[in-house]
């Protein structure tokens, strides 16, 4: 959650002593606060000040708090609204819940009660912020073609796959189940000078080893039983464009022997046939499993054809800053295929995302928020709408590295900050993955951070800026004067003023 002094509040009331109360009751907690008496004072903050936090009374002299409401969130204000009356009714806190407001408090207000309803309501304005950056991330992400990623090891992969693309050499792609290799495929085809030709996919272990060859080459009317016609095969229907051949490793033996030839010679011939077939594709193939070293499934000389270049596409646990901005993307995604109102994720059903370790990838997360966009009951995504074995608390990942504490060398607290560090490199300086990864709140962790003086550690201001993080603040320096200070300010009260 952001601090408070970063918060910005704007308290919308007639009357001056419940004005002042509050002012006086959330400066003195570090907020930044602008006060206004009437609607159009408060339309004119809004505008010029944007505020994150708006408490506001149900009656002015100028305008229903509703109607204020309903104009506040129609200028497309991302200011999280709490409504405060001294004339409260079942029907008024409808309208304005109906309306958009956060919450609705009674007056006299307590203030405990108004304070623990600001928390939550700065978490849902925080998240609503890290939403629409996340939406400017996806629109301007630094990606390929539809490829979404902030980390450093996918922003290597764009880089080498951006080199790649443009040449005809023969390209390995590698990576766990869901990962998205069929997608890095199709992007290399998109960007390739064979775009305008077609792209022929298929997967080799999805076809009975007896009819892949006719698959990939064809063959002509009764070359064998069952042949009833004539058959285009795959290898000449990608002439002028792209194959993928995915999971490589799981062709016969004998058909290897055959491919190799093909790539040597550039052409073959169907079953059956003596017509010879200049082929012209560019090739590229696909593997969840190593192709090489004891327990390869592929011939040598046939692994060196297949791999002049070999992208690796690391698994979506190993690089989870990812997980918040494929999130909004799928969320975006499935709310206007599904005609659902679900604008964003809880905090603590995000949490839950963040920790998972996605053994399928970035396929599980897309199917995990397409669950949860249909399920979801109203605009927000909640834990209980996530599977359970996301929704219950996970075993926390062991972080690489970490010297083991029984070796007598490290103390706790040395091992604590080692964690630490390593989390936030790992995170690319993310500390609100960083946070999940080591299953603490972030304030936790930013007092952890200032406990340890781990500034150093922390994102540069580049970073900073990408995750969305505000500059670090300088502590203020002040002389501490009891005396003076119970002179200027009164004792805060428990409760407003009844209006």
């Amino acid at each position: 959650m952001s601090s408070p002094k970063s918060v910005r509040v704007l308290i919308v009331d007639d009357h001056p002593d419940t004005l002042e109360w509050m002012n006086l009751l959330l400066e003195d907690r570090g907020y930044l606060v602008q006060t206004a008496q009437d609607g159009v004072a408060a339309e004119q903050i809004r505008d010029s000040w944007k505020p994150q936090i708006v408490l506001m009374d149900s009656k002015l002299p100028d305008v229903d708090g509703t109607e204020l409401l309903t104009r506040f969130k129609g200028a497309a204000s991302s200011a999280e609204v709490i409504m405060i009356t001294g004339h409260g009714s079942v029907s008024l806190a409808v309208d304005a819940m109906k309306a958009g407001a956060y919450s609705f408090i009674e007056k006299p207000v307590d203030t405990q009660v108004l304070l623990a309803v600001m928390e939550k309501a700065i978490e849902r304005s925080v998240l609503s912020e890290e939403n629409q950056r996340l939406r400017e991330q996806i629109q301007h992400h630094a990606g390929f073609s539809n490829i979404v990623s902030t980390g450093t090891r996918m922003g290597r992969l764009f880089q080498l796959m951006s080199l790649v693309a443009p040449t005809d050499a023969n390209v390995l792609i590698h990576g766990e189940s869901g990962t998205g290799k069929e997608l890095v495929a199709s992007a290399i085809h998109e960007h390739s000078k064979r775009a305008n030709g077609p792209f022929v996919k298929i997967n080799c272990a999805a076809v009975p080893a007896e009819l892949m060859e006719s698959e990939l080459f064809g063959h002509k009317k009764g070359a064998f039983t069952g042949a009833v016609s004539d058959k285009v095969g795959l290898v000449e229907l990608a002439s002028g464009g792209s194959l993928l051949l995915d999971e490589i490793g799981e062709m016969a033996p004998q058909l290897q022997v055959k491919l190799l030839r093909l790539l040597q010679e550039r052409e073959f011939r169907p079953i059956g046939s003596t017509r010879v077939v200049r082929a012209d594709f560019r090739l590229i193939c696909a593997t969840n499993a190593p192709l090489d070293g004891p327990s390869r499934k592929i011939r040598e000389d046939l692994f060196f054809r297949i791999n002049t270049i070999t992208l690796e596409i690391p698994p979506l646990r190993e690089r989870p800053e990812d997980i918040p901005l494929l999130c909004e993307h799928f969320l975006t995604t499935f709310a206007k295929r599904h005609s659902r109102d679900v604008r964003s994720i809880h905090p603590a059903a995000e949490d839950a995302l963040l920790r998972h370790p996605w053994p399928g990838n970035v396929r599980e997360l897309e199917h995990v928020i397409e669950r949860a966009v249909i399920v979801a009951e109203g605009a927000e995504i909640l834990i209980e709408h996530l599977p359970d074995d996301l929704g219950d608390a996970p075993e926390q990942r062991p972080i690489d590295g970490v010297p083991a504490a029984d070796h007598g060398q490290l103390t706790l607290a040395e091992i604590e900050r080692q964690a630490i560090v390593q989390t936030l490199e790992r995170t690319n300086g993310n500390k609100r993955a960083a946070a999940s990864i080591l299953g603490v709140y972030r304030p936790t962790l930013y007092g952890k951070l200032r406990k340890y003086k781990l500034g150093e550690y922390g994102p540069s201001p580049k970073a900073r800026r990408k995750n969305g993080e505000p500059e670090p603040e300088p502590e203020p320096v002040a002389v501490a004067d009891p005396a003076a200070d119970a002179e200027r300010r009164p004792p805060t009260p428990r409760a407003a003023p009844r209006s």
